[in-house]
């Protein structure tokens, strides 16, 4: 029911997405599809991409945003398997009416975004992109989770974004089931 897109380029050095896709995994409607693990020749396999898109109700990208965006092998997952005639344009009605959730982490602080940050703009600048994606794929666009700072972040902090996060997936599981 739920397709967890997920690609860290380097998930070993990653505790804040590690810990994030954990507390995903415990929901029992979850199917992770781990790219750079899948997919480290970047060969996508698009029709089992899409077959388990089909099968699901809710598309989660989990990722690092990096550059401003998704990491490369999530770049080109959207650029293979959302292709023109499947995803969008004539005929490309397969992920209509489903939902879509993003899910990143960054590693600037909030603060980081802001007029006077680093980044100069709020993270809302951003987001576009992924969610002009999924809306130009006839998705429903949800509020995404965001984890700013998630190498400085304390642990409790973490497991509160983890615990928030599995409980959003709860909630559209029960959604679905009693809606």
């Amino acid at each position: 029911m739920i397709a967890l897109i997920y690609a860290h380029p380097h998930p070993a050095r990653s505790r804040a997405n590690r810990v994030l896709l954990e507390a995903a995994r415990t929901v029992p409607s979850v199917i992770v599809r781990s790219l750079y693990d899948r997919y480290p020749d970047f060969e996508i396999d698009v029709e089992a991409e899409r077959k388990l898109l089909i099968e699901s109700r809710l598309i989660v990208w989990q990722h690092p945003c990096m550059w401003y965006s998704a990491p490369a092998l999530q770049k080109l997952w959207f650029d293979t398997v959302l292709t023109e005639g499947w995803a969008i344009g004539e005929g490309g009605t397969a992920l209509v009416g489903k939902s879509c959730l993003w899910v990143t982490t960054t590693g600037a602080t909030s603060e980081g975004y802001s007029p006077g940050g680093t980044h100069r703009f709020p993270f809302t600048a951003f987001a576009p992109a992924l969610e002009m994606t999924a809306r130009f794929c006839g998705m429903h666009w949800l509020p995404p989770q965001v984890v700013h700072g998630a190498h400085l972040i304390d642990e409790i902090t973490l497991q509160q974004h983890a615990a928030q996060y599995r409980q959003r997936l709860l909630d559209f599981v029960a959604e679905v089931e009693h809606g």
